[in-house]
């Protein structure tokens, strides 16, 4: 199932994208005379497996509640997760190629990791599926891309063993991490130069971990104006789904709508020669197949 909050009047709501049609989750629950909260992602997912189990039930009976399907064509998607529940967590470095492009274009050695290199996104970082990100020119001048899979915790934890991690997450969605590069190199630190204000699109939904099956089989993609920039497959990290869950879960307890970046491929604008960063009037269209698509447009602001 493809997870969706989307603008209804003044209001955001929840619902399933069925293709032509969403299904209203709560206007659905109504109509089926269910007392259960579906109006926002985080009530779907801390409602665990009886509330995705509802939901499915709902999907299978969709033709019986006319009232609750809108035309997808006229519905206006938002970040399924409209406001993230703390900061996104992100994994830097987890994909081979993109550390030897960043060692090229520095001129150094740049080791492999030998454990995942964590670094968090600010919660005003969140932007939608087609939303505008900002490119303030008197903050950055290099502002880049990143194309990334995300996941969505389900169940919480702390110190989540291996073997158990995949029961954790909830499902996958795409995420574009821009980062200013000049922010981040100029502070030294990965946290300022990523947590921009909309420079984290994630979406155009969450789709469950049921439905994906095998993550590592997700195949990326990223254009700038019709250009092919990225294009590698999951398979290709360096530290898989359930070492990055454990890890991060060592003596931290992870929450229920928690989002985790993966890690980004080669490609990224800064490594070019010459560098091509971003510009406004560009639009960024992120992919990853069986999940779906970003399409953003850099809009500059200052």
């Amino acid at each position: 199932m493809k997870f969706v909050s989307f603008r209804k009047g003044s209001d955001t709501t929840t619902g399933v994208w069925l293709g032509e049609h969403v299904l209203d989750l709560a206007a659905a629950a109504r109509l089926a005379g269910s007392r259960s909260d579906l109006s926002s992602m985080l009530s779907i997912i801390r409602g665990g497996n009886a509330a995705v189990a509802e939901v499915r039930g709902l999907v299978a009976r969709a033709a019986e509640f006319q009232g609750a399907l809108l035309p997808a064509a006229s519905t206006q998607l938002l970040s399924p997760l409209p406001q993230l529940v703390r900061n996104a967590f992100c994994v830097g470095r987890n994909y081979v190629d993109h550390v030897k492009e960043g060692a090229a274009a520095a001129g150094t050695e740049i080791p492999l990791p030998k454990v995942p290199q964590f670094f968090t996104k600010a919660t005003h970082a969140i932007n939608g599926p087609t939303g505008d990100v900002s490119l303030d020119t008197t903050v950055t001048e290099r502002f880049d891309y990143e194309v990334e899979l995300a996941i969505v915790i389900g169940k919480g934890g702390r110190d989540i063993a291996v073997a158990d991690a995949m029961s954790h997450i909830f499902g996958y969605a795409v995420a574009n991490d821009f980062t200013a590069r000049d922010v981040q190199r100029r502070h030294e630190q990965w946290f300022r130069g990523k947590s921009l204000d909309t420079s984290l699109p994630l979406g155009p939904w969450i789709v469950d971990a049921q439905e994906i099956g095998d993550p590592t089989t997700l195949e990326l993609s990223l254009t700038v104006n019709g250009e092919l920039r990225q294009h590698s497959h999951v398979a290709q990290m360096i530290f898989d789904l359930p070492t990055i869950l454990n890890s991060l879960s060592a003596g931290l307890t992870l929450e229920p709508g928690d989002v985790i970046l993966t890690g980004t491929p080669s490609g990224v604008g800064y490594a070019m020669n010459p560098p091509h960063f971003l510009k406004d009037g560009d639009v960024v269209v992120s992919r990853i197949d069986r999940i779906g698509e970003l399409r953003n447009r850099i809009v500059k602001v200052k």
